[in-house]
């Protein structure tokens, strides 16, 4: 047991931190700082430090030595830095910088804060940016759907409910579906921005501080819309961790269901569109291949998204309520690459639209061919014969079962002889209807265009819907515009105070 144990004390040392926990967890946790978090850090530095000198924490000389260091420190070069070991993480070697130019006294930029709080806020600082950056993507892919849908408002195809050929509708009124679904998923998206943006600091370890300091102006100073009251609550609540996995688990859950809609209609059976060139690969062996791997790729990817999502989820379960690293250091990069990713997809699936071309002739002719057209028969019959709808039910289920078991295969093979002799086998007398109705009655362009109640796809009634649609893009855009300038004005006015601090002579 003593050589095992020599052994391990060899390979690891004999103080922390051990060569396994510095692989594990404490290089990776440097690595993902340097890139993510060095310029929140740094904010956050600047805006405490005007915050204890107008709370008189800390005295003007000293405010004019501390604001020096701050000034000093090039964040490029961190981002550069390699894991040495020698502190246990960034914020540890930023300070020491910090008391090695300033003396001691740059101790006192660490009055009444902690890591615990001060990381909590730049968890925040983080996520607010990656939320809003998914956001501008998901916008822009509404826009690209938004011009495509008015160009296919005409565009007839059959569409489907339970994998089946159900009712003649056309791609816009698909299309409008997805862009509603995705107003949805803007709409948690900015209710989750609003949890994450709420400020932690002044919370320190755990219970606040002693000190008299401004968590509102800590508030205002970083761009937070609102504070976590409860102190406990600020460095524990992770829900704000939760509720944006959730949200992206959604928005890609959503999107991953007409990606699997689009895998199937360029299959060569279905026919409905052919992707451009860039987003198709060829076979190593099979000449005549065009593999749709561009949605092939955004489908796995979504699921992958939706795999981080729930890692996030699963690492906070059964976890106990308090500050932990449980929700720290681990966890956030699988949301950040859950949140990069989807947006990433969102970007590909908007080229992949743009430049796709789309068999209009062959979805309109399938449809021709399709006896989906029967529901506005039994329709029609209703109305024009003044029979119950369950009775037209019946006698079009009994001509189409009848058509079909005949060995015809399409629309045009029920005949108006058909059902007239249908018609007068369920009611015991001859219909009345025209042969000119009856044929209207079966063309899909005509279904399409009568059902212009809203929600519908008449080509009248989804430029409508466009055009409201359309208004809320524009309001979330600028809801979107409104957040980046807010925090581009704090981020600029944090980087004036350091510049000044910077021509103080210390």
């Amino acid at each position: 047991m003593k050589d095992y144990l020599k052994e391990i004390e060899l390979a690891e040392g004999t103080s922390f931190p051990s060569k396994s926990y510095t692989n594990l967890v404490l290089e990776p946790a440097y690595d993902e700082a340097k890139k993510n978090f060095i310029d929140y850090m740094m904010q956050i530095n600047i805006a405490h430090l005007v915050m204890l000198e107008e709370q008189q924490l800390v005295t003007p000389d000293e405010v004019k030595k501390i604001g020096y260091a701050v000034s000093t420190i090039d964040q490029n070069i961190y981002r550069e830095k390699l894991y040495s070991g020698q502190f246990e993480d960034l914020f540890f070697e930023i300070e020491n910088e910090l008391i090695e130019v300033a003396g001691d006294i740059a101790g006192n930029l660490h009055i009444a804060r902690s890591r615990n709080d001060m990381g909590i806020a730049i968890y925040r600082m983080t996520l607010r940016k990656k939320i809003l950056h998914l956001m501008k993507a998901m916008v822009k892919v509404q826009n690209t759907l938004h011009v495509f849908a008015e160009a296919h408002v005409d565009t007839i195809m059959i569409g489907y409910t339970h994998t089946q050929q159900a009712q003649p509708t056309t791609l816009a009124h698909y299309l409008k579906a997805m862009i509603d679904k995705m107003h949805r998923d803007f709409t948690r998206l900015q209710a989750t921005y609003e949890t994450v943006n709420k400020s932690s600091m002044g919370a320190a370890a755990l219970t606040t501080s002693g000190f008299p300091i401004s968590r509102e102006h800590m508030k205002e100073l970083l761009g937070f819309d609102s504070i976590i009251e409860n102190s406990w609550d600020a460095v524990a609540g992770a829900d704000y961790l939760l509720e944006t996995a959730s949200t992206v688990n959604i928005a890609a859950l959503n999107f991953g269901r007409s990606i699997q809609d689009f895998l199937l209609w360029a299959t060569q059976e279905f026919d409905a569109f052919r992707l451009s060139n860039p987003y198709v690969q060829v076979s190593s062996i099979m000449p005549q291949k065009r593999n749709p791997v561009s949605l092939e790729h955004t489908r796995a990817l979504l699921s992958s998204v939706v795999g981080d999502a729930n890692t996030v989820m699963t690492m906070i379960h059964n976890t106990p309520y308090g500050d932990i690293v449980d929700t720290e250091d681990d966890l956030q990069p699988y949301l950040w690459r859950a949140i990069d990713k989807l947006g990433s997809i969102y970007g590909l699936f908007n080229s992949v639209l743009v430049t796709m071309n789309v068999n209009k002739e062959k979805l309109e002719k399938r449809a021709k061919d399709s006896f989906a057209n029967v529901t506005e028969l039994a329709d029609m019959l209703v109305r024009e014969e003044k029979i119950s709808f369950r009775q037209a039910h019946h006698i079009v289920s009994n001509v189409v079962q009848e058509v079909i078991a005949d060995g015809f295969e399409k629309l045009i093979d029920l005949s108006y002889s058909r059902l007239l002799k249908a018609g007068e086998k369920v009611l015991g007398r001859p219909l009345t209807i025209s042969e000119s109705t009856f044929r209207q009655s079966l063309d899909p362009k005509n279904f399409v265009v009568i059902r212009s109640l809203l929600g519908g796809p008449s080509p009248q009634t989804i430029l409508e819907s466009l055009q409201v649609s359309q208004h809320k893009l524009e309001i979330e855009e600028q809801w979107i515009q409104n957040k980046e300038l807010k925090l581009s004005e704090v981020e600029q006015n944090l980087e004036n105070t350091k510049t000044l601090w910077s021509e103080v002579d210390a």
